[in-house]
């Protein structure tokens, strides 16, 4: 059987197991409250529902072949995360401590175009606009007061958290998962009561490092399922963006940025400009900022390929390239090195942690350091610093700082994180942190869990 074919077949099995086919499970009607789109369904015991079924040929799928793609993998993260289909977003932050924490955060300064931008259409529309950092918790949502009242029901509430490991697939958090502009809509949503909803969001980026810093969302009813609410809401990050880059400090002149923290393709501010880096490329780049004195070139060959017959031929091709992309003043030899003084992700969040800012690095890891690379010195590096960091929060005990990380990609399967995490959290948060927790520790007694899955952190 051919690797694809295997992994159609781990899908499925995974999409129909014991936790798949519980009486929350639910298939949608044929009816609908959107048109072409399916209304929220009834529940009907012991059949497995792998993913929202749409109508063929309705609006959120043009093509008529069924589920969208973007659709039915975010419904598998969602699975994999065990979300609950029922049930509210939890509210994370109280008032006190989420008018600090958006003071300080860097969308505060795009908060004024976006207002200009979206404040009277969402108002006008009975929509909302709604603004979060880039762990899926709301900072911003504001707009027309009956529909605010509505999404209060649900928690859609500046304070909590809409990641996609936290509530399942939803515009904000899934458009953070794949780093995109997404459009959900009506039945799409994992979560029931959500699904009388649509909604549209945007990631918004760093203009100077690519790093990912939240995302910009429209939500409201039936009126929003349409495509130009996907380009609206693109063309208000885009905007955000360029006003962050007006506001912000500009890089220093010759100084480089490296962002690999979370990407399997790193990005290079160089110049004002950013560059997207092949995935060795990026491997090289990342080595050479882990030793800025410089590397010799048989210890860059075993630090960059698993397979011991590659010749240094081969390395010295993937160089010349790299100078050839950089510039010949950028990238020296003997030992290799970088001319420039180069600033990386992964090093700030490393400094940070040495000096005991531990709120300081949670806040700057985006993810795994280049999550797919396989080479021996970047997964080493990647086990070391998620190490570090994983063990200070836990050290720490912070509740929101073990959250950022629990309801994370790379940490939803992370049972001492969860158990800290349990022991952290006030008591009214308790019970979804328990039932979560609880899930785990099911899954770590039966033999077949997740846990077992090789993973961003882990050497396959």
């Amino acid at each position: 059987m051919s690797r694809k074919g295997r992994d159609d077949l781990d899908e499925e099995a995974e999409l129909s197991n014991a936790w798949a086919t519980a009486d929350h499970w639910t298939e949608p009607e044929a009816e609908s409250d959107v048109q072409g789109v399916p209304r929220t369904p009834t529940a009907r015991r012991g059949r497995a529902n792998p993913g929202p079924r749409l109508r063929p040929g309705s609006e959120t799928d043009p093509s008529g072949r069924g589920t969208r793609p973007l659709v039915a993998a975010s419904w598998r993260r969602s699975v994999r995360a065990r979300v609950s289909p029922d049930g509210a977003a939890r509210i994370e932050l109280n008032e006190e401590e989420l008018t600090a924490y958006r003071e300080g955060h860097p969308l505060a300064a795009a908060m004024p175009v976006i207002r200009e931008l979206m404040g009277a259409y969402a108002t006008d529309g009975e929509h909302l606009l709604a603004v979060c950092d880039a762990a899926g918790r709301m900072l911003w949502v504001e707009g027309h007061p009956g529909t605010l009242r509505k999404a209060g029901g649900m928690n859609f509430v500046a304070g909590a958290r809409w990641s996609e490991t936290a509530v399942g697939t939803n515009a904000p958090g899934t458009a953070l998962a794949v780093d995109r502009p997404v459009q959900v809509v009506a039945a799409e949503h994992f979560r029931h009561p959500v699904r009388a909803w649509t909604c549209a969001a945007a990631p918004v980026h760093d203009p100077h490092s690519g790093r990912v810093l939240g995302a910009v969302d429209i939500t409201g009813g039936e009126r929003l399922a349409h495509p130009h609410s996907l380009g609206f809401v693109q063309a208000v990050a885009r905007a955000a963006e360029s006003q962050l880059a007006l506001s912000g400090p500009a890089p220093e002149p010759g100084r480089l940025r490296l962002s690999a923290l979370g990407r399997d393709e790193a990005v290079l501010s160089s110049g004002g400009r950013l560059l997207r880096l092949s995935r060795r490329h990026s491997e090289i780049l990342v080595l050479l900022a882990h030793r800025p004195e410089g590397i010799r070139g048989e210890e860059l060959l075993t630090a960059l390929y698993e397979d011991e017959s590659v010749t240094p031929v081969t390395l010295r091709a993937e160089l010349s390239r790299l100078r050839a992309l950089l510039g010949p003043d950028v990238l020296r030899s003997r030992p290799y090195r970088l001319a420039p003084v180069l600033d990386a992700d992964f090093t700030t969040v490393d400094r940070r942690l040495s000096s005991g800012a531990v709120a300081g690095a949670a806040g700057d890891y985006a993810g795994p350091l280049l999550p797919s690379s396989a080479a021996p010195g970047v997964v080493r590096l990647r086990e070391r610093l998620a190490g570090r960091l994983r063990a200070a929060l836990v050290d720490r005990g912070d509740p929101a700082l073990l959250s950022d990380w629990a309801y994370s990609a790379w940490g939803e399967d992370d049972l001492v994180v969860w158990r800290a995490l349990c022991a952290a959290v006030p008591a009214p948060q308790l019970p979804p942190v328990r039932a979560r927790l609880d899930s785990l520790e099911e899954e770590l007694a039966s033999g077949a869990t997740v846990l077992q899955r090789t993973g961003p952190h882990t050497r396959a």
